[in-house]
């Protein structure tokens, strides 16, 4: 039986919150073993009641039963959709014919195709497409939309509770992870992570979106924001927004530095273990793909925006690259696309090809390759010198711009 959390947040203003401690990949491609929450919100005014979002389809009986303790589904006037995807509009169809389909649905104009193509109600649906800035007037309350496109959809909008200053946010400002409190309180550090490894994994390859529409954010006086996944930010919500910055600007955590390879034999572990040693002043994160470890993805992409260089050893496989370290670059491509120096360290059997593909995946991406060392087979004092060669350069050649282009 999953976690439902139930609570008013301010007057009048309810959390519907379920725990989906049944996803193992996100999106059906990142590992989440830490979870994650799907945020509805209601609102009752003496004269309106809004439902916002909903919850995964897989949680529909959940939902409607929770809704139940709070409103007859029937009065529900509006319902507002601040993203689309399925993970929060699964339980719309149903609450629309529990409430007869008397509820007037707004949205951004993306929306209302996305919702037919998605579940076939245009026929069945009063839906509105509200424009950026229009305002409704829903009794003692006044809600603003606010468009912020691509964060992570088309269709993504904010609502801005303007009365209560609360800032509802969609997708935006969210994190994995199941919280075990609601609110922004005691020590943050390992949500932070979550959020973190959020915004790159979903987010990540609109980032400069992210800048774009916090800055529209900027002018709004804003108590607390409220996102559809993980914690509600009452207490600071200025630092969600400024972590959300941070990672889609990249900066820099002084001293970092990613090193991701495999080694299926241990020939591309002996480099590492070199550059392991030459680099034990810094702080390392090392990944991994070998036959005792695979690490995950969605972890190691976290890590990419706040590193100050990244080191990628990889070997030559079937005349290719290793299939895990392949993926990896298209994905540090797609997603992660900072100004960071890159070292590739390859080792190949009857010819080299690793470093060529790896670099071929980069090369039109921010990244900057700043060499590639390949060695047949176990790795030579000739080769480690060309190494230290390159990571001097790194480490001792001056300031490191890092961040976006």
């Amino acid at each position: 039986m999953p976690r439902i959390r139930i609570e008013e947040i301010s007057e009048g203003l309810y959390l519907l919150r379920v725990d989906d401690d049944r996803v193992r990949s996100f999106e059906a491609i990142w590992d989440v073993p830490e979870g994650a929450t799907y945020n509805a919100y209601l609102l009752k005014t003496e004269e309106k009641t809004i439902l916002f979002d909903g919850w995964k389809r897989d949680y529909e009986s959940e939902f409607i039963e929770a809704l139940k303790t709070l409103t007859r589904i029937e009065d529900i006037d509006y319902i507002v959709l601040h993203h689309t995807e399925p993970d929060h509009s699964g339980t719309l169809p149903k609450v629309l014919e529990l409430n007869g389909y008397k509820a007037k649905v707004l949205g951004h104009s993306v929306a209302g195709r996305l919702v037919n193509g998605f579940y076939g109600l245009a026929d069945k649906m009063d839906f509105h497409a509200v424009e950026d800035g229009e305002e409704l007037n829903v009794g003692s309350e006044t809600l603003k939309f606010l468009h912020t496109p691509w964060l992570h959809w088309p269709d993504t909008i904010c609502t801005y509770i303007e009365e209560e200053r609360i800032l509802l946010t969609g997708d935006a400002f969210g994190g994995f992870s199941m919280p075990g409190s609601i609110f922004d309180e005691g020590d943050m550090s390992e949500y932070m992570h979550y959020v973190k490894k959020y915004v790159v994994n979903v987010v990540g390859h609109y980032k400069q979106h992210i800048t774009k529409n916090t800055e529209k954010l900027k002018g709004i006086d804003v108590r607390m924001i409220a996102p559809m996944h993980g914690i509600i930010w009452k207490n600071d919500p200025g630092r969600i927004v400024s972590f959300y910055r941070d990672i889609a600007e990249g900066r820099v955590e002084e001293g970092k530095v990613l090193i991701v390879y495999d080694s299926m034999y241990g020939f591309v572990e002996g480099a590492i273990e070199h550059i392991m040693k030459r680099l034990s002043d810094k702080k390392v994160k090392v990944f991994k793909f070998t036959d005792r470890e695979q690490d995950s993805l969605s972890e190691i992409l976290a890590e990419v925006p706040d590193s100050e260089a990244i080191v990628l050893g990889v070997s030559t496989y079937e005349a290719g690259a290793f299939p895990m370290m392949e993926f990896l670059a298209r994905q540090m491509a797609h997603k992660t696309d900072y100004r960071k120096p890159v070292l590739i360290v390859s080792s190949f059997g009857w010819g080299g090809a690793a470093a060529r593909v790896i670099e071929g995946i980069l090369k039109e991406t921010s990244f900057e390759m700043k060499g590639a060392v390949e060695y047949r087979g176990r790795v030579r004092d000739e080769d480690l010198r060309a190494i230290d060669g390159i990571l001097d350069m790194l480490f001792q050649g001056g300031e490191q711009d890092t961040g976006n282009p």
